[in-house]
């Protein structure tokens, strides 16, 4: 398995761990993603009797909005010029006054409508925010019907693309928002997708926010001008295992970072229509990105 194959792999074994997935279901998405039967069985009973393995959040998103909510922009389905003259899918989102940009970059669901959501909160706080889809060489994530699916070719996609389709987005941006500041932020495989842009040396962000996503393997940001603001959860101990590693590797690129963890929070707590959401983390968290923000994009 490629690095990015076998993360996605370790999420759906995690999940079934937490009690979100019954085997059945998370042995059919190991079998999308590559994995034969014995392969899945020994992975899913590895993360079982894991220690580190926490039981999921269900704490209720119901009790008040997701931070941000109240002020969110309506956003609209864009198309974008792409590279070898592909188009791309998005969610445009327009601040009323840009104080900046930013690139969303979402889970490995692909563009959900809570990715859109998180657009237009960025907006309403006077970002401009565009979320791209990096599934539209196959159609789009709306294509899909089987959101397992959806994630299964996100892990079989070359890195090198998602790179070229994520600046892609940063040059709409700059067309969009001209004269003003990008940032990109993304979240579990989109905050993966964060370091990976990072990685690449894209010069044109001023600032990145990586919630709880894998380090590339032998990260050098050497090239990267972003000051990046980090973001993990206390009880996510697979990707934690690799904060002290993308601390090491921002320290070494002389980049202006901050790395959080929030207290109490599980994997994936900023989503507010998933199982380990976390309201209170979530704030904070959001609190945050907008300070960064207010520091390094305004």
């Amino acid at each position: 398995m490629t690095p990015l194959q076998r993360y996605i792999a370790e999420e759906i074994a995690v999940d079934h761990a937490d009690g979100l997935l019954t085997r059945r279901e998370a042995l059919r998405r190991l079998g999308l993603i590559g994995l034969g039967v014995a392969a899945a069985t020994s992975l899913l009973a590895a993360c079982t009797n894991d220690p580190g393995t926490t039981t999921a959040s269900t704490a209720s998103s119901e009790a008040s909005p997701p931070p941000g909510a109240a002020g969110a922009v309506a956003t609209e389905s864009v198309t974008l010029p792409g590279p070898d003259g592909r188009t791309l899918q998005g969610a445009w989102a327009p601040a009323a006054s840009p104080r900046g940009a930013v690139l969303v970059i979402h889970e490995n669901k692909g563009l959900t409508d809570h990715i859109r959501s998180v657009a237009g909160r960025f907006a309403g706080e006077g970002y401009s925010a565009l979320a791209v889809d990096l599934l539209s060489e196959e159609g789009g994530t709306a294509s899909f019907t089987d959101p397992a699916q959806a994630t299964a070719t996100l892990a079989k996609v070359p890195p090198e693309r998602f790179v070229a389709d994520m600046k892609a987005g940063v040059d709409e941006l700059e067309r969009r928002v001209p004269n003003k500041k990008t940032a990109a932020v993304g979240f579990c495989f989109g905050g993966g997708m964060v370091w990976l842009l990072l990685a690449s040396g894209e010069p044109r962000l001023a600032a990145a926010v990586p919630f709880y996503g894998p380090l590339p393997e032998n990260a050098n940001f050497s090239s990267s001008r972003a000051a990046v603001l980090a973001i993990y959860a206390e009880h996510d101990a697979r990707v934690n295992a690799s904060r002290d590693a993308a601390a090491a590797a921002l320290a070494r690129a002389a980049l202006p970072h901050e790395v959080v963890t929030i207290p109490g929070a599980d994997h994936a707590f900023f989503n507010d229509t998933g199982q380990r959401y976390n309201p209170a983390a979530a704030s904070e968290a959001y609190d945050r990105v907008l300070d960064w923000f207010d520091e390094y994009v305004r």
